[in-house]
């Protein structure tokens, strides 16, 4: 499996490119704008684009969702159906952050907790881990020990729980009882930022670091 980040939105967001290199079919993650240069990303490596993956409902994540989707033709899957409400609201949100013109969507399949998503012959795992948003979701591949985060966790940070159904207790559990048992030395790709491994998170990240629960 191989990634690129590409940077979107004025809030940054690492939408990814995520491909199999054995088919070359790949998944868009998170595409909150800028599309041509995702398309740009997937010509320039010579992937085909076959899916688009959302972690969750928030403008800079999915307010591209809709156009890139009819772009490509191509099936959109994620996130938890509980993330319904943002999605309905991207087009007021994005006008009120002044975004370019977003339409909310329904995606071609919600997803639970357990289901697995396919990218080309890559599997990746669906963990919904409620916090940030209460349909937010992870996804793991666990063969390569890669996860994509979205705004769950950060390098030395979490995502917010001051949105609407936000909550910090139930982010927290996310983290610990859901990401950590998947081990120390999955690299995740966040939402914004830097890439980091759940095994530095645990030691160094103030808000959940397994030294400040004992």
């Amino acid at each position: 499996m191989k990634a690129v980040i590409i940077p979107v939105t004025p809030f940054a967001q690492n939408c990814s490119l995520i491909w199999c290199e054995e088919t070359m079919k790949g998944a868009v993650t998170d595409p909150g704008g800028d599309l041509d240069r995702v398309q740009e990303a997937a010509e320039k490596q010579g992937v085909t684009i076959e899916k688009i993956l959302i972690t969750h409902g928030h403008l800079d994540h999915a307010g591209g969702t809709e156009e890139l989707r009819k772009k490509l033709g191509v099936p959109v899957e994620g996130p938890h159906k509980d993330d319904k409400f943002w999605i309905d609201q991207l087009p007021t949100q994005c006008a009120r952050y002044g975004f370019p013109e977003s339409f909310s969507f329904t995606p071609d399949r919600w997803l639970e907790d357990g289901d697995t998503v396919t990218v080309g012959n890559e599997e990746f795992t669906v963990v919904h881990c409620p916090g940030h948003t209460p349909g937010h979701v992870v996804f793991v591949n666990l063969k390569e020990r890669v996860a994509i985060v979205g705004d769950v966790l950060f390098q030395g940070s979490i995502g917010r729980t001051d949105f609407p159904r936000g909550n910090h207790e139930d982010l927290i559990h996310s983290i610990r009882e859901k990401l950590w048992p998947l081990g120390d030395d999955i690299t995740f790709i966040p939402g914004h930022g830097n890439l980091s491994t759940f095994g530095q998170e645990r030691e160094t990240n103030p808000f959940v670091a397994d030294m400040n629960f004992g």
